[in-house]
């Protein structure tokens, strides 16, 4: 599974698949992050409430303030996903980044954005302070 298809899936995967019933058509498994790609053309089942999800997720790692919001290697370690560099740029690579993958400052921001606005566009809804 793709590393989008991770995010997706630990956020959505307690909804009812949310961006999967208007297409239908190559659902390789039950993994809501397989649509991703195709989906935004179709309305969501479900609005789900990435905030409660996550900060639920965050607050499961004691000792350790997530900032989950502003911070991509954040955001993945409150679900449980690999937030190494190397998995990063991974994560960069499917979603269609350009810039320069070394410079990891700039490509944490552009990824946090680029999830955060996806994550939107398959039927999550996102706090107010967080921009997409």
């Amino acid at each position: 599974m793709s590393i989008f298809g991770k995010i997706m899936s630990a956020i959505f995967g307690s909804q009812p698949a949310p961006a999967t019933p208007a297409g239908g058509a190559a659902s390789p498994s039950a993994s809501a992050g397989a649509p991703s790609a195709s989906a935004p053309a179709a309305a969501p089942a479900a609005t789900v409430d990435v905030a409660a999800i996550v900060d639920k997720a965050a607050a499961a790692h004691k000792g350790e303030k997530l900032e989950w919001r502003t911070s991509i290697v954040d955001l993945m370690k409150a679900l449980d996903i690999d937030s190494s560099l190397a998995a990063r740029k991974d994560l960069a690579k499917e979603l269609g980044y350009s810039g320069d993958m070394n410079d990891s400052a700039s490509m944490n921001v552009w990824l946090h954005k680029q999830v955060m606005s996806k994550l939107a566009a398959n039927g999550g809804k996102l706090p107010p302070e967080i921009k997409h």
